[in-house]
């Protein structure tokens, strides 16, 4: 059983309830900004109320720290949309199964489909291809050297 087939949108005392992800376009853009490796908007993030979206740039670069705090306080879904971006069926039938349409199709975009992509622009959600897009960049970066044959991994 995966982390995700549990349904948690109903608030039960040990679950935490589901954040909305409404923000404005600056915060999107400055969201961008941090995936792309910009310390100093990961910073503005980090200490804003905008938490979240900082603590996904780190959870992007498997910091097991970051995914915990974004599953306990509420924004499991982004850590979904990081797993569904992983591959892992769990996460993409989570996300697919709660209505997180957009989310499912930042995922699907960010591992390189081209129909989320035309998705997400036809839905009007041309700031989220743009996030989409950033994180693919980052993903086949940490993969490019996660594969490297002259990198020592230890």
């Amino acid at each position: 059983m995966g982390i995700f087939d549990k349904k948690i949108t109903e608030p039960k005392s040990r679950l935490t309830q589901i954040k909305p992800l409404d923000y404005p376009s600056k915060v999107i853009l400055v969201w961008g900004e941090a995936i792309s490796g910009k310390r100093e908007y990961l910073d503005i993030l980090l200490k804003s109320e905008y938490k979240e979206l900082g603590l996904f740039v780190h959870a992007m670069h498997n910091q097991d720290e970051a995914r915990t705090w974004l599953m306990k306080n509420g924004f499991p879904h982004l850590l979904a949309m990081l797993n569904a971006i992983e591959r892992k069926k769990d996460a993409i039938l989570w996300l697919k199964a709660h209505k997180f349409t957009t989310l499912y199709h930042m995922a699907m975009c960010a591992d390189g489909d081209k129909g989320s992509f035309a998705w997400l622009i036809s839905n009007e959600k041309k700031d989220m291809a743009m996030i989409a897009k950033k994180i693919e960049f980052v993903k086949n970066y940490i993969e490019e050297g996660n594969n490297d044959i002259h990198s020592i991994s230890i």
